[in-house]
């Protein structure tokens, strides 16, 4: 697999050999993605949940991401994660544990992006939201990308997460949230 876009551009990283859990991103997925979050990413902050090989997290930080938190489930993929964050210099850290563990133990944020990429049989892709949303991950404003079968429709809103706007991309949806816009200037 290949970094689509920044520093790291065309490098390959590492993907677990033999697992046919991960889903890498594809390509196209994953440079729309970034070319929707544009300016977004300079200096950001960006959390990669079911991060599989870290594709999405590391091509963030190849974007202009200034730290990025990897985190999986598998420790068996603990090797290949640790392999392709060197890739940041430091930049990116690898955290071995479920998902919903780290949304509710709350640390290590805020973050201003975060993508979450759970395989596509799970079910609680909305419960997940809202708990993110309670859960002092984020930033004022962040903005929560979800990957999703085009099949499950995901709720406009999730506690104080507001659904942007949703890019197909054949069998796969990416579904954009708000988390607490910044407020405008007085009268706006």
């Amino acid at each position: 697999m290949r970094i689509t876009g920044g520093v790291l551009r065309g490098r390959r990283i590492a993907v677990p050999s033999g697992d046919l859990a991960i889903r890498p991103a594809m390509d196209r997925m994953r440079e729309s993605v970034f070319a929707i979050l544009g300016a977004d990413l300079e200096g950001a902050s960006f959390l990669d949940l079911f991060s599989g090989s870290g594709v999405v997290g590391i091509e963030a930080w190849s974007r202009g991401a200034a730290r990025v938190v990897l985190v999986e489930r598998d420790g068996a993929k603990r090797r290949v994660l640790a392999e392709n964050a060197r890739l940041t210099g430091g930049a990116a850290t690898v955290r071995i544990l479920p998902v919903e563990s780290f949304i509710r133990d709350g640390k290590g944020g805020p973050f201003d992006l975060i993508f979450l990429d759970p395989p596509f049989p799970y079910r609680f892709r909305a419960q997940l939201l809202e708990r993110l949303s309670a859960s002092g991950l984020l930033a004022l404003g962040a903005i929560v990308m979800i990957h999703h079968p085009r099949e499950e429709a995901l709720p406009e809103k999730a506690g104080d997460l507001v659904l942007r706007q949703r890019r197909e991309y054949g069998r796969s949806v990416v579904s954009f949230y708000r988390w607490r816009e910044s407020p405008g200037p007085a009268g706006a």
